[in-house]
């Protein structure tokens, strides 16, 4: 097996030269935006990221705009992205860093790594891309180009597997460390892919794979442990009087906080089993509109849904308060689960 990993430095660079996509965050230097982009770019799509990028950099330019902004919009700047966590982490970080008189992130790695929602990966991105230091970035993408190269039968989940990779990346990491970093990630991206077969006749470093010389790429990246979800089924209700919908803020801890929802079972109910339902709640109704099964996953739990539009004909007596369309679009940040249901039935 060739082990001089170094090798490959050169080519990756030139094929990124050439390459890679125009992002709005590669057009920047500014530590805060880099951040923001990382941050955003986990779990999600570049495709999906782009809009929320500049949306949410427009509104919130700078930390001290960020430590400041309520909760509220934060919440709805980041819908429709997932892991809320993230964003309320982005707020903690700024906060902390404008209480210590500071106007920018952290310039070391261990420094990075003590502020809410930075881990190794986010550490290594904008040690590497915002501040030219040699701190390798370990994602999936690169765990997946690395275990190929070097036929590596390693369990990627395992943290040892993820030290060994940083300390072998650090080690041939050029002075151009953005680019390089950008690169191993591009290639992830692009050409090493994760399903199907990985684009090997367009890849820079084909000569060095040790998977690619052998035709056993679909064998890579190995994954030993298996999540296993929890099936939680629920009833959605989107409750309509007039132009109003009545929504909820849900607690401030847990799943979704402070995010907000229609009301809801947790339990599937038929659309009789409704109908007697919204009579016992004493929910007054004129039509009810079935709006079909469908299922949200997050990371360790699957929603199994059924929703309802219910057009009260009396404003219920309950514990909602109840808003417009144009604000459930504009001002109060309703979870990708329930907006599965909302775009049913408005426009």
């Amino acid at each position: 097996m060739n082990n001089n990993l170094n090798e490959i430095v050169d080519p990756l660079l030139n094929w990124f030269q050439k390459e890679k996509r125009d992002l709005p965050w590669r057009h920047t230097n500014d530590s805060y935006k880099i951040w923001i982009s990382e941050i955003m770019l986990q779990q999600t799509r570049v495709e999906t990221v782009i809009t929320y990028y500049k949306r949410f950099t427009k509104a919130l330019p700078n930390l001290k705009s960020l430590s400041e902004v309520e909760e509220d919009q934060l919440l709805k700047l980041w819908e429709g992205l997932g892991y809320y966590s993230r964003a309320k982490n982005l707020k903690k970080c700024a906060k902390i860093i404008i209480m210590n008189n500071k106007t920018e992130l952290p310039r070391d790695y261990d420094s990075l790594l003590k502020l809410p929602g930075i881990g190794p990966y986010a550490a290594g991105s904008i040690g590497s891309i915002a501040y030219g230091l040699k701190t390798p970035a370990i994602d999936g993408n690169v765990l997946r180009v690395m275990t190929r190269l070097h036929e590596d039968d390693r369990d990627i989940l395992n943290i040892k597997v993820r030290q060994d990779y940083y300390k072998k990346i650090q080690q041939i990491m050029p002075e151009d460390t953005r680019n390089f970093t950008e690169s191993l990630m591009e290639l992830g991206a692009l050409i090493c892919l994760p399903k199907g077969s990985p684009l090997c006749e367009r890849c820079p470093v084909s000569f060095f794979c040790q998977s690619y010389h052998h035709q056993t790429m679909l064998n890579y990246p190995i994954k030993k442990k298996e999540i296993k979800r929890r099936i939680e089924e629920k009833t959605i209700i989107i409750l309509q009087y007039q132009d109003y919908y009545a929504i909820q803020k849900r607690k401030a801890n847990g799943l979704l906080a402070s995010m907000y929802e229609f009301c809801n079972i947790s339990y599937k109910l038929n659309e009789e089993e409704l109908k007697k339902w919204l009579k016992k709640q004493k929910i007054i109704f004129q039509k009810v509109k079935d709006l079909g099964t469908t299922k949200h996953i997050f990371s360790h739990l699957e929603w199994q849904m059924n929703g309802f539009w219910v057009e009260c004909r009396m404003k219920p007596e309950i514990d909602f308060f109840w808003v417009k369309k144009e604000e459930l679009k504009t001002k109060y940040s309703i979870p990708n689960a329930y907006i599965k249901y909302l775009n049913k039935v408005i426009d």
